[in-house]
């Protein structure tokens, strides 16, 4: 083999795009592999995933979705602990809407 054709078997550095008609079309496959083959990214995407695999009973509260005593004494305002109904400021007469007449 010349070593022209040794430079034309090596993979590319760089990925092409094509650009047809002002439509730019990136080669993904080339894309996929410049991102696959990071070792430090499989380090990182297996620590993500230890990261994800905390058992439920030691995740917090507000991941799980549940109230907490802070949400819920935000929600509620100074009528928390006194009244099942949150605290609203009173409606302002000038931003009601128009009644069909």
């Amino acid at each position: 083999m010349t070593a022209v054709g040794m430079a034309q078997a090596a993979e590319p550095l760089g990925c092409v795009e094509v650009s047809v008609a002002g439509y730019k079309a990136p080669d993904y496959n080339c894309l996929s592999r410049q991102m696959g083959n990071n070792p430090e990214g499989t380090a990182a995407a297996k620590s993500n995933q230890e990261a994800q695999d905390v058992p439920v009973d030691k995740r917090p509260p507000n991941q799980l979705g549940l109230a907490t005593p802070a949400a819920t004494s935000t929600r509620m305002g100074s009528t928390f602990g006194t009244s099942v109904k949150p605290q609203r400021p009173a409606p302002d007469s000038a931003t009601l809407p128009l009644l069909g007449r």
